[in-house]
């Protein structure tokens, strides 16, 4: 990229990055899975500087034991027509130690599927990285759109194009 090149991303600082994992409730998990890559949607929190979710035994409980894996999580903010990106790369390791397992079990972290989810998978970032951009034709919402969409609950109107 030149010097007058512009792009429309910016890095994010890591503070912000992990700011911005804690407003999102839904993100990633990228494991290898017999020699192959699957991502599965996970609800998570972060503590202390980690992404920790919840699981029952099977594919994903295997494919994080003491591995690298990645994490994704992004958003989207109509009112600066922005979207973001955090990726937290490390090794997810099953919490086991007693003090470790009664402070998880007081995270704010129930699952969302049925069922019994009885094992806390914590990773723990080797890096974080993150990026905003500016939204080309993407939906945003308007200053005055905010009162009516609140009071009617309506969806955001696509940008108007200047």
């Amino acid at each position: 990229m030149s010097a007058h090149e512009t792009t429309n991303t910016d890095e994010l600082p890591l503070r912000q990055c992990w700011e911005l994992l804690r407003t999102a409730v839904v993100g990633r998990l990228a494991v290898v899975v017999d020699g192959q890559p699957d991502i599965f949607p996970v609800n998570y929190v972060v503590d202390h500087g980690s992404v920790v979710f919840r699981t029952a035994a099977g594919t994903k409980l295997a494919a994080t034991k003491g591995r690298e894996v990645a994490f994704e999580a992004d958003g989207y903010d109509t009112s600066e027509g922005t979207a973001w990106s955090v990726v937290v790369k490390g090794r997810a390791t099953a919490i086991r130690e007693m003090n470790e397992s009664i402070s998880a079990l007081s995270l704010p972290l129930l699952p969302w599927q049925e069922g019994n989810k009885p094992y806390f998978i914590r990773v723990d970032y080797t890096s974080v990285t993150g990026r905003r951009l500016r939204v080309a034709g993407g939906f945003r919402q308007q200053p005055d759109d905010r009162e009516d969409d609140a009071e009617q609950g309506d969806q955001p109107r696509p940008a108007a194009d200047h």
